[in-house]
């Protein structure tokens, strides 16, 4: 805690609170997280009670549970009931409800289901379990694939061939153009995740600054680090300055990080893929190369897999757009609780609906 006590100092926190309010929009304006743990520590925090009324804060696609559509979990559920088959997985994932099941459904019937906390550690079990075929469900944006992408390479280099994956990682630039074209959403400005800025730099996000006259800022997670992105974007916004700016500098660089960008290059190529409310963005996923296709779970065995359904009255799609917030849903507290989640955005601990229930809206 010694090191974060400064970004949760009070008077460095009224100082802020006394900026945001010198740049105070006359209009109400609406500024979009795109991470997950922003969202639960903005929450977590209460920083909205600090702002000013016109300034309305927004979740957006940053959850990357969340964001997984329902034909990938229904997949994953459906190689969990094959014979020889691990599945192993971040612990999020395991209570997503699918279209008729979730993992953990299935592995209280017997299927091999672990959680994990890393790649490494399902290579590492596949490699002291050779009879078993041990897929890890790669989920996540930049911020997981390089360490997927290395321990593909370390499977390639050791030899070990029962190791695969089910891809599913994506990419967030794509995401937020989709948004900026979506007519029946309206947003001022974006602030940037920290953990996917670290890996990707802040480069990748200068094209959308430019084409759409949009500003933005990276933010860390801690309250002055949020404070700090936010004053930021409402100066520019008062001066009418379209920037990506950073207010995580002791982290994330400009050129992000070199090596983490360069193996993921190496074992992954961007691929159109499907977003839960979003729908299929292009460029937007990461597949394997055709060097590794080899550990694609899905060029081993055939799984079928019935067709997808979704829970009509479930609005996540809807919440990770910002096009409603949670408390909007009919399902929300009611029926969907974390005990007994109708959606993804109940499940995750990046979730919005999990971030309003646990903290409130």
């Amino acid at each position: 805690m010694k090191y974060l006590v400064e970004f949760r100092d009070p008077e460095v926190i009224g100082r802020l609170k006394e900026k945001i309010e010198k740049v105070s929009p006359d209009r109400t304006v609406k500024i979009m997280e795109v991470c997950g743990t922003h969202t639960m520590a903005i929450r977590k925090f209460g920083l909205p009670s600090l702002l000013p009324p016109t300034v309305r804060l927004i979740s957006g696609p940053g959850c990357p549970v969340c964001v997984t559509p329902n034909r990938y979990i229904d997949t994953a559920i459906a190689l969990s009931r094959l014979k020889g088959v691990t599945i192993a997985t971040f612990g999020d994932m395991v209570k997503v409800p699918g279209s008729s099941s979730s993992l953990e459904r299935e592995k209280s019937k017997g299927a091999r289901v672990l959680v994990v906390y890393s790649p490494h550690d399902t290579l590492l079990h596949a490699e002291k379990n050779p009879e078993e075929k041990v897929v890890f469900l790669a989920v996540g944006f930049e911020t997981t694939a390089p360490l997927i992408a290395a321990a593909l390479k370390e499977a390639r280099d050791k030899g070990i061939r029962n190791f695969y994956v089910l891809p599913g990682n994506k990419v967030i630039p794509p995401a937020m153009e989709a948004l900026l074209q979506d007519p029946e959403i309206e947003i001022d400005a974006f602030l940037l995740p920290g953990h996917v800025s670290a890996i990707i730099g802040t480069e990748p996000y200068r094209p959308l600054v430019e084409k759409y006259g949009i500003t933005s800022a990276v933010g860390g997670f801690e309250p002055a680090d949020i404070l700090s992105a936010l004053y930021m974007i409402l100066s520019d916004l008062k001066e009418g300055k379209s920037e990506v700016r950073n207010a995580y500098t002791r982290v994330v660089k400009r050129e992000g990080n070199p090596r983490a960008r360069e193996i993921m290059r190496e074992v992954f190529a961007e691929a159109d893929s499907e977003w839960r409310g979003l729908g299929m963005i292009p460029s937007s996923g990461l597949e394997l190369k055709d060097e590794y296709k080899e550990f694609d779970i899905r060029n081993s065995v055939e799984v079928d897999v019935k067709e997808t359904r979704e829970n009509p009255l479930c609005r996540c799609g809807d919440v990770l757009k910002g096009k409603v917030s949670p408390p909007e849903c009919p399902l929300f507290g009611k029926s969907c609780t974390p005990d007994n989640p109708y959606g993804p955005c109940m499940v995750s601990s990046e979730g919005t609906c999990a971030a309003y229930y646990k903290y409130g809206g």
